[in-house]
């Protein structure tokens, strides 16, 4: 039995799967608001408003805010500062991220927003 590119996919969605589940329960360790949750979970994707810019402006935009670095700065700042918003704020963003890698989306190429470095996504799959 080999590995084959569907074995790898499925592995790399369970992982960014459980790191969603790190990252809501970070969170609720956190004691944050569900209410907080539900309303920044999808903000990271207002970053596509870089795509009216253009393709290569927009996969900027867009990859600047669907990368761990930024929520992994966030949190180490808020563990820092001791400011439980921040940290809870970091652990948003990285279940964002989480979740649309577990899903097959990726950071986009320049070459339109279904390319992505994991593969194609959308309809011309």
């Amino acid at each position: 039995m080999g590995v084959n590119s569907r074995t790898v996919d499925f592995l790399l969605r369970l992982e960014w799967a459980a790191v969603l589940a790190a990252a809501i329960a970070g969170y609720l360790f956190l004691d944050g608001s569900w209410q907080l949750f539900v309303l920044l979970i999808l903000a990271p994707d207002l970053a596509m408003l870089g795509y009216l810019a253009g393709p290569a402006a927009g996969a900027i935009v867009y990859n600047a805010f669907h990368i761990l670095v930024w929520p992994a700065i966030l949190f180490l700042a808020g563990l820092y500062t001791e400011s439980a918003f921040a940290m809870q704020v970091a652990a948003i963003w990285t279940a964002h991220i989480a979740m649309d890698r577990a899903l097959g989306y990726g950071l986009k190429l320049s070459t339109g927003f279904t390319d992505t470095h994991l593969g194609r996504i959308g309809r011309g799959r």
